[in-house]
C-alpha cells in the first residue's frame, strides 16, 4: 500500500539519526496508528528535522498557512511533533522516534502502549540504539566524586550546568513506566527526567513535565545518585536533558546489563573509577552499587575500566572515600551540538550498510 500514510511516515522516521526500522510483526505501525490519526501523519512527513515556521512549512507543502498552523500547533501539543519559541515566533520540526516520541507519551502511555514500546524494543531498537557505534548519552557523576585536581571543562560540571540552565522541567522516567505496565519495573525513583531550556519549555507548555528551579533539579540528582541510579545526558556540550537511569529499565543500560553489549554502544563514559588500595577495607559496598558489575573483589576492590560508566556512583557510597573520578585519558569528547552528533551517527550507520 504505497499510499499508506503510517508506511510513509515509519520510512521518513527511519531517516532519522535513530530510525525507525521495520519488524516482521509491523509492531511499529501499531504504534504509529496509537499516536497519529492518518491525517497528522500525512502532515507529519511535510516536516523537517531543521525547525521551520508553519509559512515555511505550507510554502513548500502548498497548503494554507493558517489551517497547517492549527494542525501543527494542536500536534505539537499531543507530543508528535517539536514546538519552540523564540522571539516571537513558533517553530516546528520532526520527533524522531526517540529522544522524541516515545519520551513525550510519558502522560499517556497505557499498558497497550506499553506492550507495544517493549515488543517494538525488544524486536528492533535495542540494536538500532546501538547501530551505529556512537554513545547517543555521555554519563556525568556529580561534582563531589571528582579528584579535586581535576581541570575540568563547564560540560562536565553536572551542577554547575544545571544552575546555569533557563529553564528547567521534570517529569517521570517513561522507561520505568513502561516496565511497571509490562509488569517488570522496579523501585527505583519515578520524576527524574529532566529537561532544560527549549525541551524544558515544550514539556511544561504541554504539561508533561512540571517547572522545577536548579535547586530541587539539583536534589534530584543527588536524590538519584542515593538511590543508585546514573546520571546520562544527551552526548552532546549543550545541556538539554538528564536522565536518570536504572540499570533494570533504562534503554541504553539495558543493552548493558541484560544484553552484555559493549557500553560504547550506548553510553559515552567521560571518567573512570580509581580505587586508592590503602584506604580501601574490602567491605564490598562498590561491588554491590556499581550497575553494570565493573568492580570486583579480591584482597581489595578492582575496577575494570572496559566496563566502567565513570558514573561515580561507587565513590559517593564508599565510606573511606576511597574511591575518586577522574578524566579518562583516551576519552571521546561529547560531540558540540545534537546535531552534529546526528549527522555522525547517520554517517557511521552508511558506512555499515
Amino acid at each position: 500500500m504505497p499510499d499508506d500514510p503510517y508506511l510513509k511516515l515509519r520510512e521518513f522516521l527511519d531517516q532519522m539519526p535513530l530510525g525507525f526500522p521495520e519488524t516482521s510483526s509491523r509492531v511499529e505501525i501499531k504504534i504509529l496508528k496509537r499516536l497519529f490519526t492518518e491525517e497528522e501523519a500525512k502532515i507529519a512527513v511535510l516536516l523537517s528535522p531543521i525547525p521551520e515556521e508553519a509559512s515555511q512549512i505550507a510554502k513548500r507543502a502548498g497548503l494554507d498557512k493558517k489551517e497547517l498552523e492549527k494542525q501543527l500547533e494542536a500536534m505539537s501539543k499531543k507530543g508528535l511533533v517539536f514546538r519552540a519559541r523564540r522571539e516571537g515566533k513558533t517553530f516546528y520540526n520532526i520527533a524522531p522516534f526517540m529522544i522524541g516520541l516515545y519520551e513525550y507519551s510519558v502522560k499517556k502511555i497505557d499498558k497497550e502502549l506499553a506492550k507495544l514500546f517493549k515488543e517494538y524494543y525488544d524486536k528492533a531498537y535495542l540494536d538500532e540504539i546501538g547501530a551505529s557505534n556512537i554513545p547517543g548519552f555521555k554519563v556525568l557523576p556529580v561534582e563531589e566524586t571528582i579528584q579535586a585536581e581535576t581541570v575540568l571543562y563547564p560540560y562536565h560540571k553536572l551542577k554547575e550546568s544545571i544552575k546555569e540552565a533557563r529553564k528547567i522541567s521534570v517529569t517521570e522516567c517513561i522507561c520505568r513506566k513502561e516496565a511497571k505496565l509490562t509488569g517488570e519495573g522496579c523501585d527505583y525513583p519515578m520524576e527524574t527526567c529532566l529537561s532544560f531550556g527549549a525541551a524544558a519549555e515544550y514539556y511544561i507548555e504541554n504539561g508533561i513535565g512540571r517547572e522545577i528551579s536548579a535547586e530541587e533539579a539539583i536534589k534530584i540528582i543527588e536524590e538519584a545518585d542515593r538511590a543508585g541510579l546514573v546520571h546520562a545526558g544527551v552526548n552532546s556540550k549543550h545541556l538539554s536533558n538528564i536522565c536518570n537511569c536504572c540499570p533494570c529499565c533504562c534503554a541504553s543500560m539495558k543493552g548493558i546489563t541484560k544484553k552484555g553489549l559493549d557500553k560504547h554502544k550506548y553510553l559515552n563514559a567521560l571518567f573512570e573509577s580509581i580505587i586508592d588500595q590503602e584506604k580501601c577495607i574490602s567491605c564490598g559496598t562498590c561491588v554491590d552499587r556499581c550497575p553494570v558489575g565493573a568492580i570486583t573483589m579480591e584482597d581489595t576492590a578492582t575496577v575494570n575500566r572496559d566496563k566502567c560508566l565513570g558514573c561515580g556512583l561507587c565513590a559517593t557510597a564508599c565510606s573511606e572515600e576511597a574511591i575518586t573520578l577522574k578524566l579518562r585519558e583516551d576519552r571521546e569528547e561529547p560531540y558540540n551540538r545534537v546535531m552534529e552528533m546526528g549527522i555522525a551517527i547517520l554517517e557511521a550507520k552508511k558506512k555499515k550498510s
